[in-house]
């Protein structure tokens, strides 16, 4: 049986870190002004439950994915790089075998450099978002608008227009909450986000 929310939530596999978040936050906005519900690891800080059991979890509630292998550069003090989302990645993959309806959307900051460390997902197609959260904003919009049954989703430019009026008042939305931006947490976003489309519907 699917989970409350299976054929809308969209399961999001990238960085979590500083760098990333421009991208990040720019896609948590769309997923949720294209109608859907992004869902991360984050949302859930249990420390007794295993980490790769809860990524399973949260998987199997969601019927589409989107997955950046993008950052495969060395740790600055390990030398090694992160593997996280390409194993995400391989997860959702396996995932999916076991229904037909399930979309994942792959990204990286170039095309076909992906082919370079993880070959085997040459015979899909890889959008890029060139590590400009404006086109991370096209490239998820025109993915999820061929699974949009309950109206049309705007262009990526209007979308792009209305995170950045929901940027603009983010401060104030902080203060009225007792928050400040630096520490919001996933969920604490999420729920800013919903709010503010609530208020300002696009029709």
């Amino acid at each position: 049986m699917a989970a409350p929310g299976y054929d809308y939530n969209v399961f999001i596999n990238c960085p979590f870190d500083r760098p990333y978040k421009r991208i990040f936050d720019a896609v948590v906005f769309t997923v949720f002004d294209c109608g859907f519900i992004p869902r991360t690891t984050l949302e859930i800080t249990n420390t007794g439950e295993v980490r790769v059991d809860k990524i399973a979890r949260i998987m199997d509630e969601c019927r589409f994915g989107y997955h950046d292998i993008s950052r495969t550069s060395l740790d600055g003090i390990n030398r090694l790089p992160r593997f996280n989302m390409p194993f995400e990645l391989g997860l959702f993959l396996g995932i999916s075998r076991q229904t037909s309806d399930r979309s994942c959307l792959v990204v990286d900051r170039e095309p076909y450099r992906y082919q370079k460390f993880i070959s085997d997902i040459s015979g899909q197609d890889i959008g890029v978002h060139s590590n400009d959260p404006n086109v991370a904003v096209q490239v998820v919009r025109n993915w999820l608008r061929d699974y949009q049954t309950e109206g049309d989703i705007p262009g990526g430019a209007h979308i792009w227009e209305r995170y950045q009026a929901f940027k603009k008042v983010l401060p104030k939305l902080c203060r009225e909450t007792r928050l400040t931006p630096s520490e919001l947490t996933f969920n604490d976003y999420a729920t800013m986000v919903g709010e503010w489309l609530k208020a300002n519907r696009r029709f």
